[in-house]
């Protein structure tokens, strides 16, 4: 069971305090649709990164030596955030960047560059390999049961690898739309795949700044899972979720209070 409701005096819906029949207070709500972040949303990505970059080590350790003796896992951190800053215009794409960045080490240790490809693959084999937060899967199947969900994301994760495709209607990233969160037509064309208006579509996700601050520009209305990191919310921001709380079964619980 979630725990219970309070709507504050805010307009905001909280999860976490006082009783449910509050909830009750609220006008009913009809979302249409749903666009939904998925790293640290559905699943905490830094342990899936921090896996992938010690299993691409490994990698490199059997089949370019010289490159793994010169680049430790910090050393090759380092060098995809070089290229991110000396490559601006190819930030958003995730993947780009981290096959440009092996490709810099296997030239820097005199290895092939060959080889960039298929250790690019195997990393992104194992950036596929998450473990689902608790909640995640049964209120996909909540949210599924009131309105498409699209995945909106500045990530690179693979709906069908991840093995949650069949809860989508379909995924826009960053990488596919040129630029991604916070911008506003990012979530304007998200809406447009759904068919329908930003205020229709409740946004999901967890960053403040990219989720929250973006979806309220964009005229969507947004529901903040912070997973208990409330200190990334400023006191001073303009943007008002129209949920905040610390799981998505607390998400799913208020959608059933308002609806």
């Amino acid at each position: 069971m979630g725990l219970p409701l309070c709507l504050g005096l805010d307009g905001v819906v909280r999860g976490g305090a006082l009783h449910l029949l509050q909830a009750q207070r609220l006008a009913a709500v009809s979302f249409r649709g749903f666009t939904l972040d998925l790293d640290d949303t559905l699943w905490p990505i830094w342990p899936v990164i921090e896996r992938a970059e010690l299993e691409l080590h490994r990698w490199l350790q059997r089949h370019a030596p010289r490159t793994a003796a010169q680049f430790d896992i910090p050393a090759l951190r380092r060098l995809r955030d070089t290229v991110a800053e000396d490559f601006p215009e190819q930030a958003h794409d995730f993947s780009w960047l981290r096959h440009r960045a092996i490709e810099q080490a296997l030239s820097a240790a005199g290895d092939d560059l060959e080889l960039a490809r298929p250790a690019f693959h195997h990393f992104f084999h194992w950036r596929q390999q998450v473990v689902l937060f608790d909640d995640a899967e049964a209120a996909l199947v909540a949210l599924q049961a009131r309105g498409p969900i699209l995945a909106l994301t500045n990530g690179n994760a693979d709906l069908k690898a991840v093995g949650l495709d069949r809860y989508f209607v379909g995924i826009l990233s960053a990488r596919m739309h040129g630029r991604g969160k916070p911008h506003v037509d990012f979530f304007h064309t998200g809406c447009a795949q759904l068919g329908l208006p930003p205020q229709d579509v409740l946004h999901i996700g967890d960053d403040w700044a990219l989720d929250i601050e973006g979806a309220h520009r964009a005229g969507q209305p947004s529901a903040w899972v912070h997973r208990g990191q409330t200190a990334a919310k400023p006191l001073d921001t303009p943007a008002r979720p129209w949920f905040e709380g610390a799981t998505l079964q607390d998400l799913v619980s208020a959608l059933a209070a308002a609806s």
